[in-house]
């Protein structure tokens, strides 16, 4: 995926909390009274309320009791409280967060407190993110009353418990926003946990099906009948299957103190975990564990594709994650090793995130020639061809991607299998076309060249670049691209439902600036053989995909899997499709696909996207 700073991940206390109690009161939402309410009144579940807004939202609350569940001394710093006695509403939750910021904590685990301060609804990542919104008790004032308390019994989640439907859809008069409506906990998975927030929550032993990753969380479900696949994951099939059993797991602890477990998908977290159920930024409903229980290896070893048989052409896409000169040595002898033995050495090799030689510096070095050497050296010492490289240097920082890196499509090929058409001086801003050859075939204008550029579809995008190949004496035409990010998407879990998908609408114009080409090279001529790969990132049953294939002029190669082993990457513990190879029609049905998994189910990963080949017969 192009690149997004998580570096920091940093808590930010959004200003926009003001504009959610704002929209909660011109609704009826929200109480008008600006007294404080009172003490003998108020409990938990009050607090939290039958929706997703506190009808208490903006009042200071007096004495509120409950037992302390667990404290965060990082990040959000505060701790959990909760009612041990529930009220018989199942849509209201009997835990809530108190946010303590920078002042000292003075509680634990067990204490029986006091608490009084404001109600606040806090959105994690701001307004705009769309995500919803966390019922907190800020400013706080506690008293421990009592220690050393038996917490409240944990409500524990598993497969009969989470409803099969993910969230009802919101209601049109609130833009499409579920937090007015009335919790359905035995109805929808999103307002279960919704009606479980700030409470203590267990989950048994689960299968992970999101890898450890840096920020020390995993993903597990429990659901494992789920959309299963033979690897361990959990296969993202459409919009409309999210896989509600999915949810994400942190630690309380610290790791300076105690390191959180290194996991792979399919891997058991064994004895599950029990903690409150918090909401946070980057990933919605999370168990934040008081207790953990261990990862059992399930042995997931990454994949090795077979080599192409002597007229079997394979292509293959490999997004290399921002790779430059300034990386260890290792990443490269890793990429390099993965295409030697996973990938069977393919003929042709087209390349996503190559940065410039000099990295993220943004001194307006462009070239890439120093990274290329780097990897086609590494490649050669893991036992691999001597790769040939063909690229077009972009316009400095006109590509998006990380500021200075100046990402860029490669194709790497092996001049003992196929021979490369070059054609012309292809640049940053002059796009390629389409003639007839004088044998009557299509050809490229421009070869190696890029696609459209000026289309403002690739404005701070990475054009396509397309490349025209010999293998056993037929001429065969590969585009090599890198479609925008989901960047500005709302989260599965966002307030609004259906999520608004804001950057499909550059990515569906990009399909059809991509689609429009290979309708250019089909009218010249009807059974060309033409390859488009890359990172899409969009799925297999996306508009983009649907844009790409419009008018018969290509196929998504991925289909021809069985549903259960399409994907190329793993996100929220959804195991899903972003990079795809997709053929015209003169490439026939005869070819083999595969999608090589090497990286994104594991913690220890040289990429975060799974490479793809395909092999057939010109």
């Amino acid at each position: 995926m192009p690149y997004i700073s998580r570096a920091t991940r940093p808590t930010v206390r959004s200003a926009a909390v003001s504009t959610v109690v704002a929209t909660a009161l011109a609704a009826g939402l929200l109480a008008v009274s600006s007294s404080s309410a009172s003490a003998a009144a108020v409990r938990v579940h009050d607090i939290q309320g039958t929706t997703r807004l506190s009808p208490l939202a903006g009042q200071q609350v007096t004495d509120v009791t409950g037992i302390v569940t667990g404290v965060r001394s990082y990040g959000s710093k505060g701790f959990w409280l909760q009612d041990p006695k529930a009220d018989t509403d199942p849509a209201t939750s009997e835990g809530v967060f108190v946010y303590t910021g920078s002042a000292a904590l003075t509680v634990k685990a067990g204490d029986a407190v006091r608490v009084s301060g404001t109600v606040s609804e806090y959105v994690p990542g701001g307004e705009a993110s769309g995500n919803q919104s966390l019922t907190q008790l800020t400013k706080p004032t506690v008293t421990v009353e009592s220690s050393g308390n038996a917490l409240p019994a944990p409500v524990t989640v598993h497969a009969k418990s989470v409803p099969s439907a993910y969230a009802p859809d919101g209601d049109p008069a609130d833009g499409g926003s579920v937090n007015g409506l009335r919790l359905e906990p035995r109805s929808y998975a999103l307002d279960l946990y919704e009606s479980l927030e700030g409470m203590n929550v267990r989950v048994g032993t689960s299968r992970v099906v999101g890898a450890t990753d840096p920020y020390s969380e995993l993903w597990i479900t429990v659901k494992p009948h789920e959309n299963p696949n033979r690897r361990g994951g959990t296969v993202y099939k459409s919009y409309d299957d999210q896989n509600t059993g999915r949810l994400q797991i942190q630690q309380l602890a610290p790791v300076s103190e105690q390191p959180f477990p290194k996991a792979n998908v399919g891997d058991a977290l064994s004895g599950g975990a029990e903690g409150p159920l918090d909401f946070n930024q980057f990933g919605g409903y999370t168990l934040v564990a008081r207790t953990l229980g261990k990862v059992t290896d399930k042995g997931l070893v990454p994949e090795k594709t077979r080599r192409q048989a002597k007229d079997e052409l394979a292509v293959a896409t490999y997004n290399v994650e921002n790779l430059d000169p300034g990386d260890p040595q290792t990443k490269f002898d890793a990429l390099a090793g993965a295409v030697v033995s996973n990938l069977a050495s393919p003929d042709i090799l087209a390349l996503e995130e190559i940065q410039d030689d000099n990295g993220a510096k943004n001194d307006g070095t462009v070239s890439a020639e120093a990274t290329l050497k780097k990897f086609t050296d590494a490649i050669v010492a893991a036992g691999g061809p001597r790769y040939e490289w063909r690229s077009i240097d972009p316009e400095n920082n006109k590509d998006g991607g990380e500021p200075g890196g100046n990402i860029r499509q490669v194709f790497l090929f092996n001049p003992e299998r196929v021979s490369f058409t070059d054609r012309g001086a292809g640049d940053a801003t002059t796009g390629t076309g389409v003639v007839r050859s004088s044998g009557g075939r299509a050809a490229l204008t421009l070869s190696p060249g890029r696609v459209d550029p000026a289309n403002t579809a690739w404005a701070d995008s990475r054009k396509p670049l397309a490349g025209e190949f010999g293998f056993r004496g037929r001429s065969v035409i590969v585009v090599a691209n890198h479609f925008g990010s989901k960047g500005g998407d709302e989260g599965l879990t966002s307030r609004h439902q259906p999520p608004v998908r804001s950057s499909e609408a550059k990515r569906l114009r990009q399909a059809q600036s991509v689609n429009a080409f290979v309708r250019d090279v089909r009218k010249v001529q009807k059974g060309a053989d033409v390859v488009v790969v890359g990172d899409v990132n969009d799925f297999e049953f996306s508009a983009t995909t649907t844009a790409l294939e419009a008018g018969g002029a290509l196929k998504s190669a991925v289909k021809s899997l069985p549903r259960s082993e399409r994907y190329s990457y793993v996100y929220q513990g959804n195991s899903q499709v972003l990079d795809q190879i997709l053929t015209s029609p003169g490439v026939g049905s005869g070819f083999a696909y595969d999608s090589v998994h090497i990286n994104a189910e594991f913690a220890e990963q040289n990429s975060d996207h799974d490479p793809q080949v395909l092999r057939f017969r010109p």
